[in-house]
């Protein structure tokens, strides 16, 4: 199977592929033995809700060829209809979104290597148009200073998005087209992505093959139902975070451009530690326009009115990425509180309480 396609397995051709695939979904579920696609597809839905991505796990990531890899995105789409989880259908899609982005930002940024396993697994950003019937749409400006998107599509895929920097009285409005930066047009793909991938959502699952997940669903469920973290953290108490965040806190604030899942995980943390959008950016490190505007569409993609959507990401995870200092082999942090403790935000709320910020 295409490389591309089990990277990018919400395109048409990828959904194309799998049709023609010499193997169906029930017979993929039903066997004897779990496929390989039925096991990373629970990974694809575990690390979705859990962790804001369907990237493999990186210890693993070697494990799974373009075939597995692209048949568990039919899986997934299945086992997150039947998973019983608060947000399930939105926290997967735009977790498939987010990895999308992270992977199309690099291809657009990085065309070209030379080697024809490159070429063969990368998308262009007019292929990407393409697929979403943006090519007559969308045009870059003549002083190539940033792009013009038709109104009508500008608003079909913003209006989700949040911040006022995306309403059109803060636009440049002209012939029927609205002025977007390069930053914002890769935004507007990703939530084209997340629409794509929400539409459908929940399926109607066959009994034939919701019996033949019935052990993975309880296994997802199971898993979801060990997070016991609370959402409504009182107060909001740097000194009592964790040694990971506030690692990442000291980078993000000097200026470096953190990696997806370090941004994701830190922003995570802070709007499950009720920080507000002040907060945010402050603890963030944010001094741009650009910077902003990417950690505000993290904090609404991770958060809702209730609060965390998201839990951020757990230690095993932490570790796993070599975000977790106190695990870092070369110069490790010594904390004795994180001996025992599964998540950061159980760390913050022993901490917490040991400082006497909570009841």
């Amino acid at each position: 199977m295409d490389p591309l396609h089990a990277r990018y397995p919400f395109l048409a051709a990828a959904r194309e592929s799998v049709r023609e695939a010499d193997i169906g979904l029930a017979t993929i579920v039903t066997g004897d033995e779990r496929h390989p696609a039925v096991e990373r597809g629970v990974e694809r839905v575990r690390r979705a809700l859990i962790d804001g991505t369907v990237r493999p796990d990186p210890e693993a990531e070697q494990r799974w060829n373009p075939r597995a890899e692209l048949l568990s995105y039919p899986v997934a789409r299945v086992l997150v209809s039947l998973v019983d989880a608060p947000g399930a259908v939105e926290k997967y899609a735009s977790a498939e979104a987010d990895t999308a982005y992270e992977r199309f930002t690099d291809d657009f940024r990085n065309p070209d290597d030379g080697l024809k396993s490159t070429a063969d697994k990368s998308i262009s950003l007019d292929a990407l148009l393409a697929e979403f019937d943006l090519s007559g749409d969308v045009r870059e400006t003549a002083d190539g200073d940033g792009y013009r998107v038709a109104v009508g599509r500008y608003l079909a895929l913003s209006s989700n998005l949040g911040g006022e920097s995306w309403t059109l009285a803060t636009r440049q409005l002209a012939d029927g087209t609205v002025k977007v930066s390069e930053s914002d047009l890769y935004d507007l793909l990703r939530e084209a992505v997340r629409k794509r991938v929400a539409a459908g959502l929940p399926t109607r699952v066959p009994d034939e093959i919701r019996a033949g997940l019935t052990d993975e669903v309880a296994e997802l469920e199971e898993t979801f139902s060990e997070i016991d973290i609370s959402r409504n953290i009182p107060v909001l108490e740097p000194d009592c975070f964790p040694p990971c965040v506030g690692s990442l806190m000291e980078r993000a604030q000097a200026g470096e451009s953190l990696p997806d899942h370090a941004e994701f995980a830190l922003v995570a943390f802070l709007t499950s530690a009720n920080a507000d959008t002040d907060e945010l950016l402050a603890l963030c490190g944010v001094d741009s326009d650009t910077r902003a505007r990417s950690v505000r569409y993290r904090a609404n993609r991770v958060g809702d009115e209730s609060g965390a959507q998201y839990a951020p990401p757990s230690c095993e995870t932490m570790q796993a990425y070599g975000e977790c200092p106190v695990a870092d082999d070369e110069d490790p942090t010594v904390d004795a509180r994180c001996d025992g403790i599964s998540h950061p935000l159980a760390y913050y709320e022993e901490a917490l309480s040991d400082a006497g910020n909570v009841g």
